[in-house]
């Protein structure tokens, strides 16, 4: 009961220092809900995976990232691919947007925080996969756009024709679009404001993102309490996790950039304190598309998110291969550019994924180098120069051994690993979803290129043939996974680079009590001879190298020291 109380103080105290002493009815009403969640959670727990024990289990996740209707159909399709992703070895989905949505952006367009959409099977069918996937050890994740809703939202579509509705100040207004003037536009190139006129009211809602997407107002507390409820309708489901989408934009405050605001996190906070007092164990992934050095305040004091992506980091892994130089890679996780995060959290990273290979934080050298290296088509721009599109297979120019290589330096490096569905298997752009998602929202959004459907009856017939290059890069891939989930408990800290004497030799020390992996990759196309400390053995063939081991141009190779 004291530990209970000691919760109770924080959330009131969380609270007030958002709405400070105007709320005290509405505080009341968010604790009596949690109560309510809370003893409903204790009576009829939902179904959970791998060890329950281990509150910290995100440290140890190889995430795979997928859209549901684009891999599976629905979520009973996806259930009958639950043996493909358990053979592949991943032990964590991340499902992107699912939530009922009119899909005018791919479903980050949200019409229903509490449904699942039909055309993916509802509800029930989703708890049914859920439980599925619990029962062989994965856990799930998905998207909750937590900044704003679809137009077409219920509380969106009352409010924009009743000024005097209780959902209106659930989204914001104003008389003349001159509010929050150094808001920037996040969607430069496709949107030229971040207010879009209302004819039934005659003025004007505020939109970070599409105009049919209004942005949710977080002063109200009704609309907070809302949405917190939303996450534990979610949590009694069985959703193991949830990512924060847009999270660092959900606070405004006149005179400011209205992005990373002070508030935001407090927000954050309570909502990380409202989930654990009902049941601990929720992760709350922070997608915040900043500096590290800005991303770690998301953390808090290991009281807001667990996990957060390293965005600036992927361009890197670019980079150290095009120029074969692995001190991209380190200078990106130097302690002056990725501080140090608290001990029970950790960063997700990725080559690639839904969105575009982020350009937005380096400098505009290496932003100009990486259009020469990896543009290979001007429509793959986005963001005016700012990002490129493209599955991970044509950026790469369809190399297998650089696919691996790559696949390789993510699983080394530093946070769980997230790998984007299809890439295991070379999958490429799709032009003609491009197209037909281009006409369909009205906007030629480069994006659309990563997110086309995977093709299963080509994938399962090339995986018959050993030759293919589906089967070697889904084997190779495989070996990956199998080596990083083997020595989990290596990555729970920071590795530690080697000095090879060499910048194509991109080696990584890693250590867990008498553990000990070394990782070595050659980053170039010719042969690199590595000299041992001692005699190892390879993870991934069980043979013995001895104190030298040659890696022929862009191979890898996962040793442990020899019995």
């Amino acid at each position: 009961m004291t530990v209970q109380l000691e919760q109770q103080s924080t959330l009131r105290e969380l609270w007030q220092r958002i709405f400070h002493d105007t709320t005290d009815a509405a505080q009341d009403r968010l604790l009596q809900l949690l109560d309510d969640r809370r003893q409903a959670l204790l009576a009829d727990p939902p179904s959970q995976a791998g060890d329950t024990a281990d509150p910290e289990w995100y440290r140890d996740a190889v995430i795979y990232c997928l859209y549901v209707d684009a891999y599976a159909g629905d979520f009973d399709g996806l259930t009958g691919r639950l043996d493909y992703l358990e053979k592949l070895g991943v032990n964590t989905l991340w499902l992107l947007p699912i939530l009922d949505s009119p899909m005018r952006d791919q479903g980050f367009d949200i019409s229903d925080f509490r449904a699942i959409r039909p055309d993916l099977g509802g509800n029930e069918a989703f708890v049914r996969f859920v439980d599925q996937a619990h029962a062989r050890g994965i856990r799930i994740l998905f998207d909750m756009a937590v900044n704003h809703s679809s137009d077409e939202h219920p509380w969106f579509r009352e409010a924009r024709q009743n000024p005097d509705s209780p959902y209106r100040d659930y989204y914001i207004w104003s008389d003349q679009p001159d509010r929050y003037l150094d808001a920037r536009l996040l969607f430069k190139g496709m949107v030229d404001s971040n207010w879009e006129y209302n004819d039934a009211t005659g003025d004007y809602y505020f939109h970070r993102f599409y105009a049919f997407q209004p942005d949710l107002n977080y002063r109200n507390p009704d609309l907070l309490i809302e949405m917190i409820d939303n996450m534990l309708f979610w949590k009694a489901r069985g959703v193991d996790g949830l990512r924060m989408d847009a999270i660092p934009f959900i606070w405004k405050e006149e005179g400011t950039d209205c992005e990373d605001l002070p508030t935001t996190h407090t927000i954050l906070k309570l909502i990380r304190a409202a989930l654990d007092y009902c049941q601990p164990g929720t992760l709350l992934i922070a997608e915040a598309n900043m500096e590290p050095r800005e991303v770690v305040s998301y953390f808090g004091d290991a009281d807001e998110c667990q996990t957060a992506y390293h965005f600036p980091l992927m361009p890197q892994f670019f980079m150290a291969l095009a120029e074969a130089d692995y001190r991209h890679i380190r200078d990106a996780l130097a302690p002056e550019v990725t501080p140090v995060i608290p001990e029970s959290c950790c960063w997700m990273s990725f080559l690639r994924c839904h969105d575009e290979l982020t350009l937005e934080f380096v400098t505009p050298d290496v932003r100009e180098r990486m259009n020469r290296y990896y543009l290979h088509h001007p429509q793959y721009s986005f963001r005016e120069g700012e990002g490129i599109a493209g599955r991970l297979f044509y950026l790469l120019r369809e190399a297998p051994d650089k696919m691996l290589l790559m696949h390789s330096m993510l699983c080394a490096t530093e946070g769980s690993p997230i790998l984007y569905y299809g890439d295991e298997v070379g999958m490429g752009n799709d032009q003609a979803f491009f197209e037909q998602t281009s006409r369909q929202t009205g906007f030629r959004d480069a994006r659309f290129l990563n997110r086309g459907p995977m093709d299963w009856s080509k994938v399962e017939r090339a995986l018959e043939h050993t030759e293919s290059v589906e089967h070697q890069l889904f084997e190779g891939v495989r070996a990956i996974v199998r080596a990083r989930r083997e020595f989990a408990a290596c990555f729970h800290g920071p590795g530690r680079f080697m000095d090879l004497h060499d910048p194509a030799l991109f080696g990584l020390a890693r250590q867990a009590g008498q553990t000990h992996l070394e990782i070595y990759h050659n980053l170039s196309d010719q042969p690199r001879h590595v000299e041992l400390p001692t005699a190892m053995r390879d993870v991934m063939t069980g043979q013995d190298t001895g104190r030298q081991v040659t890696l022929a141009g862009h191979a890898y190779c996962w040793l442990t020291p020899a019995d």
